[in-house]
């Protein structure tokens, strides 16, 4: 029986998938249809300023009805953002705009929510419909994998779980270069090299125990 944790998800997985198939095949007029996505850390300043100079461009559209509908969708955007201090912790996904439904009305559409997990795309597009691609990734298996980057200046620990990453550790090493001279002190110098390089193995196996089991 699955526990609270995963028919949570399993209900976000769902709302998510009801959400691509509701929107996906939306269509509007012009280009008066906002997809924004902010990824984790991403700031609503930031975003803010950019939907200003998009609203500043978007004046100078020469169609008068494209040009409402734009600067309607642009408004819609920064309005909805007022209610964010900041970017939720999985990031911010939002759909505005005005599409035309099946019997050829115009409707005002707005969604904005937090995904059920990290989303780790940055978009922000004016079209004639939602792009919902980034949320199906959202879809694909959540299995996290642990990796390890390692070379001859450092290493670093990360996990992969669909597309999100996140580095758990890195640390720099400054091993000794070969050395040139011959006689004792090449044989000193090499036993010393090999180990600094044993201690920097151990304590990089000695942290991979301790992020990865």
């Amino acid at each position: 029986m699955a526990d609270g944790h995963e028919t949570d998800k399993n209900i976000e997985i769902w709302k998510i998938k009801k959400l691509i198939e509701a929107h996906e095949a939306a269509r509007g007029n012009g280009t008066s249809m906002i997809s924004l996505i902010m990824p984790p850390r991403d700031q609503i300043s930031r975003v803010t300023k950019m939907l200003g100079d998009e609203f500043g461009t978007a004046s100078n559209i020469k169609s008068r009805v494209n040009r409402q509908s734009v600067l309607g969708a642009i408004t819609s955007a920064q309005q909805r953002l007022k209610l964010y201090s900041k970017v939720p912790p999985n990031g911010l996904v939002l759909y505005t705009g005005t599409i035309v439904t099946e019997d050829g009305k115009e409707k005002k559409v707005t969604i904005d929510f937090e995904p059920f997990r990290p989303i780790n795309a940055s978009l922000y597009l004016c079209d004639n419909k939602f792009h919902t691609e980034a949320l199906n990734e959202l879809l694909e298996s959540d299995d996290k994998f642990g990796f390890i980057v390692m070379d001859g200046n450092g290493t670093l620990f990360g996990t992969l779980s669909g597309n999100a990453r996140e580095v758990l550790h890195k640390f720099s090493v400054d091993l000794p270069k070969k050395h040139g001279r011959g006689g004792q002190s090449a044989l000193r110098f090499a036993r010393l090299r090999m180990e600094k390089r044993h201690n920097y193995v151990r304590k990089t196996a000695e942290l991979a125990t301790q992020f990865f089991y």
